[in-house]
């Protein structure tokens, strides 16, 4: 080979960019946007470009690099929706269009006025004080934001605390509209009361919080997105729309089943960052049933401080706990973590 033909395959450019060359094909818009974008995902030993000794810097390999969570290559996650925040907005820009039609539908027909006393009660307790549970649920993906291992996982946890930051505003649009159509309940003005005092939400007020100190990127993930959102959805959400269909509230039946939606995408990156995670290390699964079975516990005593709260809803807290178990089970940990055990 001469010297010409060495400079020119030298100097032969890439026909995609160099971390998504492996593949052998045009690049998807997701990938192009989304993978390896990270930028404090570099340098393990100094992620902020600054002295190691950092603050943040101590904190990032504290919280991330040394999680008891391990695998060679987090940045080989993929969202299995493969959102980026244009087809986001795209796909809940229908969503809010919806959202926005039941409220303007119901209100038309003054469905507020027609609410019987008893449950406007329950929707000043139990309701519109879900705007701070909601909250905590968005700060907790906010922190993900900041110490997830690669840009795949760190765009995931974004869009979910978006969806969280979404449903706080339709509770506090809802309680103004209750306020305006109903100030006999208080709303507006108790709702933090009964946040802070109320038996019903006790129990997630202390999940929640404990869960917000939750450093580690692994536990925080684990804690939040396979106990603590799935005994919300179960043990909270479920369970109020199935009382307000029997109060005759219709519109807050429908919003819950519009606010799930977004957790079945939740859990589905979260699946699958699972699989991905146990594909990589095995023996991730003790470490991920060791958090479950921490945080569980927390999660059990909400959402039976809640439904016991509930009108008309005896087996509630039941049915959440073997819902939230039926998610755990269909992950596999169990058999797993025991065929690790029985290998020599």
């Amino acid at each position: 080979m001469t010297q010409h033909e060495n400079e020119t395959d030298v100097l032969r450019p890439l026909k995609t960019w160099s971390h998504l060359a492996a593949a052998r094909r045009r690049p998807s818009e997701y990938e192009i946007v989304s993978v390896k974008t990270l930028y404090n995902a570099v340098n393990l030993e100094r992620p902020l470009e600054l002295d190691s000794n950092v603050y943040m810097n101590r904190w990032l390999r504290d919280y991330r690099i040394d999680s008891p969570l391990k695998h060679p290559d987090w940045s080989g996650f993929r969202d299995p929706d493969e959102l980026i925040y244009r087809t986001y907005t795209t796909l809940q820009n229908g969503h809010e269009t919806y959202v926005d039609g039941l409220l303007d539908q119901h209100d038309e027909q003054d469905h507020d006025q027609g609410l019987g006393a008893d449950w406007i009660e329950t929707l000043a307790t139990l309701y519109t004080p879900m705007r701070y549970l909601l909250h905590t649920l968005q700060m907790c993906s906010a922190y993900l934001v900041v110490v997830a291992p690669s840009s795949t996982i760190d765009n995931c946890a974004a869009l979910q605390a978006a969806d969280q930051y979404r449903w706080v505003s339709r509770v506090a649009y809802r309680t103004a509209e209750l306020a305006r159509h109903r100030p006999e309940g208080g709303f507006g003005h108790a709702e933090r009361g009964h946040w802070e005092n109320h038996p019903a939400w006790q129990g997630a007020r202390e999940l929640m919080e404990k869960l917000l100190i939750a450093y580690d990127w692994g536990e925080a993930f684990v804690g939040l997105n396979f106990v603590a959102k799935p005994a919300i959805d179960e043990g909270v959400l479920r369970p109020l729309a199935g009382a307000a269909r029997r109060h005759g509230d219709t519109l807050l039946a429908f919003l819950i089943e519009a606010q799930l939606r977004d957790s079945e995408r939740s859990r589905r990156w979260s699946s699958a960052l699972v699989r991905y995670a146990l594909a990589g290390d095995p023996a991730n699964a003790a470490v991920i049933l060791t958090w479950i079975e921490k945080w569980t516990p927390l999660a059990t005593a909400a959402t039976e401080a809640y439904c016991r709260a509930l009108p008309d809803m005896p087996v509630a807290a039941s049915e959440a706990d073997e819902a939230v178990k039926a998610f755990h089970s269909s992950l596999g940990l169990h058999a797993i973590r025991t065929a690790n055990r029985a290998s020599p």
